[in-house]
């Protein structure tokens, strides 16, 4: 899977959880989930379990810490699908 597909598939991840359709649909790996996207940080963490679910990997507490961004969460995607 490359980076483009899994954009996408947070994108689709993130869309419950974000009012601003205009950020929503200008995601790319620059973006972040609480400044671009207004998500606040209990969302945050249901987007993380939802990536856990949809990627079918888990992420430590560190790594949730650092997937402030779409770049670094895409990061974390590739690390733990490396691995499987």
């Amino acid at each position: 899977m490359n980076r483009e597909e899994i954009i996408e598939k947070v994108k689709n991840i993130v869309k419950p959880y974000t009012e601003n359709t205009e950020a929503l649909e200008q995601l790319n790996e620059k973006t972040d989930f609480i400044k671009d996207l207004n998500i606040n940080s209990a969302n945050l963490v249901d987007i993380v379990l939802d990536i856990e679910e949809k990627f079918e990997i888990v992420i430590d507490n560190t790594e949730m810490e650092r997937m402030l961004n779409v770049a670094a969460a895409i990061d974390i995607i590739e690390s733990k699908q490396h691995t499987r």
